[in-house]
């Protein structure tokens, strides 16, 4: 598989998740990026790495288990996966709106949640 700029943004945030890396996870953000799912809407980068902080946190840790779809355009990713956590397997999503490298916008949410 071809090493895309998006696929290697993908590969650099889940390793960040994978090993609670909260430097690479603040580096994947612009300084004004928008984070939302649906509890929120966090602003900033640093705001951003603070709830990562957190989340990962209230997960355990956080293992991919597959890329479940993928698709990238110009300035952007979206990708469904099955990731395993403390908390069990889940399906989730994410898009990735992406600006010289950094992503500027970041919607996540679950498809569905499995108890471990």
């Amino acid at each position: 598989m071809e090493m895309t700029p998006g696929r290697a943004f993908y590969q650099r945030q889940i390793e960040a998740l994978e090993t609670y890396d909260l430097k690479t996870i603040r580096a994947q953000y612009d300084e004004n990026a928008t984070l939302v799912n649906y509890n929120e809407v966090i602003k900033g980068r640093e705001a951003i790495a603070n709830y990562f902080k957190s989340y990962l946190a209230s997960l355990g840790f956080l293992k991919l288990k597959s890329t479940d779809r993928f698709m990238e355009t110009d300035d952007s990713i979206f990708f469904e996966a099955t990731v395993e956590t403390q908390l069990g397997v889940a399906q989730v999503y994410d898009v990735f709106m992406l600006r010289d490298g950094k992503a500027t916008y970041h919607f996540a949410g679950i498809i569905s949640p499995r108890s471990a």
